[in-house]
């Protein structure tokens, strides 16, 4: 940060602790625990008398030591601004060591299984148990602990891909992530909303769920002019680019009339985030094999 807001941040800081030093201190001053000379503070209620007695001695060190406590804390620690502290600590520096660690703890365990191929690694329990664990701390929280998805985000266990379920085509997907995106309207930015109507009863129509017959004959000559490129003359997708499949009734956003024109007028994009610079080569080939092996 600048050093105008690291000053900042510091006379905040240490402001607000000698703050609360000096405020007990000045609330302390005419105290007294003489039960003859007890002071009340003037407010009453109700017949009640607020008195004007000290904390107890234990309670008063307690938050003298609370401030000696963060004094400390911020001088051994990051919390003034940019001054880095006399320990040198930053979170980056812990997490890293923290991967070491583990890198070598687990190394070896992950080196065993390395080198084998998807299909057999996806018939070793003990490989499978690892690589449950993996997708549960990498990819539950998007395609959920039971690697059913949800919507906008696929589901693993059946045989339905986007980008093909091959190991080399999971393992390149993990390696690398993958972008997708569906463009409002296709490539026919010009689209009116009737085309846009008959363009989704055609796609409905395909299993049979089709509002208007003769939308869905009109909206044909639609996909062919502006989702054809990406979908395919038989609508059966591109996994080259990750188009889906509109007539196996599986569906990322909905099936539903109202869910594929909202996709149709406003499109959609997808992120599957890389993970080869944040898992080892040998993680990632087992993560695979699990993922592989949910379909398999």
């Amino acid at each position: 940060m600048s050093t105008f807001w690291s000053i900042w941040v510091s006379v905040i800081t240490l402001g607000t602790i000698f703050g609360c030093w000096w405020l007990l201190l000045a609330t302390r001053k005419g105290q007294t625990s003489d039960a003859e000379t007890e002071r009340t503070t003037g407010h009453s209620f109700d017949g009640i008398e607020e008195y004007d007695n000290p904390l107890p001695k234990w309670w008063f060190y307690l938050f003298v030591a609370t401030c000696v406590f963060s004094l400390g804390y911020l001088a051994l620690y990051p919390g003034l601004g940019n001054y880095n502290g006399l320990l040198n600590w930053t979170s980056t520096n812990q997490w890293e060591a923290e991967v070491a660690a583990a890198d070598e703890k687990y190394g070896e365990i992950y080196a065993q299984y390395g080198q084998t191929p998807v299909p057999e690694l996806a018939k070793t329990d003990d490989a499978l148990k690892i690589g449950q664990r993996l997708f549960a701390n990498n990819c539950a929280v998007c395609h959920g602990s039971a690697a059913r998805g949800q919507v906008g985000f696929p589901n693993l266990t059946d045989n339905d891909w986007l980008y093909g379920g091959t190991p080399d085509a999971i393992l390149a997907t993990l390696h690398n992530g993958r972008m997708g995106n569906m463009p409002a309207k296709g490539v026919m930015p010009n689209m009116t909303s009737e085309q846009v109507d008959q363009v989704v009863n055609y796609v409905l129509s395909f299993s049979g769920r089709e509002k208007d017959a003769a939308a869905a004959e009109a909206g044909k000559a639609v996909f062919a002019q502006g989702c054809v490129a990406c979908h395919g003359p038989e609508a059966k997708g591109n996994q080259a680019i990750g188009a889906p499949n509109l007539t196996d009734n599986v569906w990322l956003y909905g099936s539903t009339y109202k869910w594929i024109r909202e996709t149709v007028v406003n499109g959609r994009q997808n992120q599957m985030p890389a993970q080869g610079g944040r898992l080892s080569e040998d993680q990632i080939q087992i993560l695979a094999a699990y993922v592989y092996s949910l379909s398999n």
